[in-house]
Formats: C-alpha cells, sequence, structure tokens
C-alpha cells in the first residue's frame, strides 16, 4: 500500500457529501475554474462536485456513468495517510487516516512518505 504524508491541512466543505450510483440523474452545473475535471451537480438529496467525465452530458440533466463518492477527508500537516485510490486527472488521491477515515485529499496538499 503507498502512503503519503499530508503537507499542508485540508479543511472539508460544510454541504454533506453525495454517493451517487451509476444511472442516478443529477444536474450538472458550471465546471470548476480551480478544478476543472469537475462539474457542479445538485440532484433532490444534496449537490457537490463530480468528475465530468462521470457524466453522460456536460451540462443539464445528467445520469451517472460511474459510481462516485464526493466525501473529502479533512488532514492535517503531518499526517500519515494510506492512498486507496487515484484520480490524478482531477488531482485527488482517496486516502484513509490512521483514524479509519476515508475520504478524497487533494494531491497538491500531499507529499511523498520519507523513512
Amino acid at each position: 500500500m503507498h502512503r503519503v504524508v499530508a503537507s499542508t491541512a485540508h479543511r472539508v466543505p460544510e454541504r454533506p457529501p453525495l454517493r451517487l450510483d451509476v444511472g442516478d440523474v443529477v444536474e450538472a452545473g458550471a465546471r470548476d475554474t480551480e478544478w476543472p475535471a469537475f462539474v457542479f451537480v445538485t440532484t433532490p438529496t444534496g449537490s457537490g462536485w463530480v468528475p465530468a467525465r462521470y457524466l453522460s452530458a456536460p451540462r443539464g440533466p445528467a445520469a451517472m456513468v460511474e459510481a462516485y463518492d464526493t466525501t473529502e477527508l479533512a488532514t492535517r500537516a503531518g499526517e500519515v495517510l494510506d492512498v486507496l485510490a487515484c484520480d490524478l486527472e482531477g488531482g485527488w488521491l482517496w486516502c484513509r487516516s490512521s483514524r479509519g477515515d476515508e475520504g478524497w485529499v487533494p494531491v497538491r496538499t500531499l507529499g511523498e512518505l520519507r523513512p
């Protein structure tokens, strides 16, 4: 298993995460200017950022073509994390903390773990 260290803290947005399944219909909005691989989506249960490549259409009503969980993991500088999945196109890694919590963390806030 690959491990990384948080070089800076990552704060999680206030909105609750979305867990979307293949076929779920969302309303796709604007692309993120900071993270251009992501589109803001709205559902009857909430809203959040989803990789554009996971949607059947770039704007308006769209179906999820891949399942996605928008959960982000809050980190502290110096914290060691296990990497469970990579979305290098989007710039995020799915990580697990030593507490057992999991979620997406921006690659730019992480560094390689040095022995």
